[in-house]
């Protein structure tokens, strides 16, 4: 990995966590875990900063998730994922950056969202007018998991696929690079 992609996004990770023991000590410990998880894809690197829900017995989506309404995907502040390079998003371009990323849960097809407030609680002061993209994809069943889960697969040259995956539900999302 070159420098020059590695610094901004190394700056991201900086920001998801405390940057002093004190911070910590006086934080407490979250029922939904932080997680960063992040992937170079061609040239790009891909940083995923969120909150890491779990099933805990509870119905998941269309219950404690519900369908057709804007979802922070995950807990407490928002999903953030950036991009160090201008990429692809299932075959839409998106400028470099770093965005929140929200979606809307349906049976069967989710709507992705890459929103510009990078920088926000949940979804509660989420507007739809700083939406730089929406894109559907295909909601699949899939193996249980626990907690939910942002990872890479199928991660090529110049794409690779993002899923989340949570309960018995993966969610993929095709990114693309130009290098």
């Amino acid at each position: 990995m070159q420098l020059r992609h590695f610094l901004p996004l190394a700056f991201c990770v900086l920001l998801a966590f405390p940057a002093t023991a004190q911070e910590r000590a006086n934080e407490e410990i979250r029922a939904s875990p932080n997680a960063v998880v992040g992937q170079t894809i061609g040239m790009t690197d891909v940083l995923i900063t969120y909150g890491r829900p779990s099933v805990r017995d509870r119905d998941i989506f269309g219950d404690l998730v519900p369908y057709d309404a804007v979802w922070r995907t995950g807990a407490n502040e928002a999903t953030t994922i950036a991009f160090s390079e201008d990429v692809m998003i299932e075959g839409q371009p998106l400028a470099a950056g770093t965005y929140s990323l929200f979606t809307i849960p349906g049976e069967d097809e989710w709507t992705v969202i890459f929103n510009n407030v990078a920088n926000q609680w949940g979804a509660y002061d989420y507007d739809e007018a700083s939406d730089v993209l929406r894109v559907t994809v295909e909601a699949e069943e899939s193996d249980y998991s626990e907690l939910m889960t942002f990872s890479f697969d199928e991660v090529g040259e110049t794409s690779g696929e993002l899923v989340l995956h949570w309960d018995e539900t993966a969610v993929p999302i095709t990114i693309a690079t130009g290098s």
